[in-house]
């Protein structure tokens, strides 16, 4: 559609419709926005902006609601994403700066998102597929007893408290445990983590006769630790914001409250949503999906916003979820802003 006036009267009704939940009429554009042309001028641009599909008529009487074409494309003709106030981005800043590690960066983030869209957000841990070892610590923590710490180029930590009861005394343990984490380390440190995994049969098979048992016994843990990096993690909060929401979804509300809880749903989304901005070539770009573009997942009377987070290199995905009928602009501008802390909190 090419006609600018057209556009601008589709802008109108997304907006009205956002911000009063009722179908918009040719009046209440008249009255509301200065379109610069007569009442029934605007009829008549409503009348071919339904024939084509972008709004339609809820109730016969009843004025226009914008459809998922017509949502598409006022979100695709956006000018710009709204900008935050300086003090709505000293507040992220502020809130996600107190972060103490990658978990707590995690937790802050989804419920900061959720509090300032009112909608469910949904944030991806890193993706470990890419991730690479950067520290193993075994550390003693009494009797026969030690701490194993890993720790990815990515920030996330996974630990573990191994029991060696092959230990042959309790005195003679820190210095196997320190011996066998310089070996470790030598030999894993900047691998991915698949490749870590390989190594350890080998760390295990040449270990000293001594301490091979003892090895043994914290490699598998190890091993462990290393199989929990690589599953795939979202995180969720602000569900009670679609209930909350749940006459714009209606008799699915149920549904997609379901689809939120089998994270399956929600981590196939989110590589979907990925794919789609890198065969764009903006793999970390804002990317939108509206309606009907999310029925294969059960999601139909939804809308997703979502943007890749990382410096450098995407390491994984942050959004909220809503219904269509959602302030795309505010919300974009949300996503963006926080994707974009996120980035920066964890290069530092």
């Amino acid at each position: 559609m090419s006609d600018d006036r057209r556009l601008a009267v589709l802008r109108a009704i997304v907006e009205d419709y956002v911000s009063t939940h009722e179908p918009v009429g040719s009046k209440a554009l008249v009255e509301r926005h200065r379109l610069g042309v007569s009442p029934a001028t605007i009829r008549n641009d409503m009348a071919v902006l339904e024939e084509e599909g972008y709004i339609t008529q809820p109730h016969t009487s009843a004025g226009r609601i914008p459809t998922d074409k017509g949502y598409r494309l006022f979100v695709d003709r956006l000018a710009s994403v709204k900008p935050m106030t300086p003090a709505e981005r000293r507040a992220i800043q502020t809130f996600l700066e107190g972060a103490v590690d990658l978990d707590d960066v995690v937790d802050r983030t989804v419920r900061l998102l959720a509090q300032i869209t009112r909608q469910a957000a949904v944030v991806q841990y890193p993706s470990l597929s890419r991730a690479a070892v950067r520290h193993v610590e075994v550390v003693p923590v009494g009797g026969r007893s030690a701490l194993l710490v890993l720790i990815t180029d990515t920030g996330r930590v996974e630990q573990r408290v191994v029991q060696v009861r092959s230990a042959t005394d309790a005195e003679s343990l820190p210095g196997a445990l320190a011996a066998l984490r310089d070996r470790v380390n030598a030999a894993v440190a900047g691998k991915r983590l698949k490749e870590a995994r390989e190594q350890l049969p080998v760390l295990v098979g040449s270990s000293p006769p001594a301490e091979a048992a003892v090895a043994a016994e914290v490699l598998a843990a190890l091993g462990d630790c290393l199989a929990a990096g690589l599953e795939e993690r979202v995180v969720i909060a602000g569900t009670a914001n679609l209930v909350r929401s749940g006459a714009d979804l209606s008799a699915s509300l149920g549904s997609v409250l379901e689809a939120l809880e089998e994270h399956v749903v929600l981590l196939r989304l989110v590589q979907e949503m990925a794919e789609e901005s890198g065969e764009r070539g903006e793999r970390g770009a804002l990317t939108v999906r509206i309606g009907a573009e999310n029925l294969h997942l059960g999601l139909p009377e939804t809308s997703v916003v979502s943007s890749g987070y990382g410096e450098g290199e995407v390491l994984a995905r942050l959004g909220v979820l809503g219904p269509t009928r959602m302030d795309y602009p505010t919300t974009m501008a949300a996503v963006r802003a926080v994707s974009r802390y996120v980035s920066r909190i964890l290069s530092q």
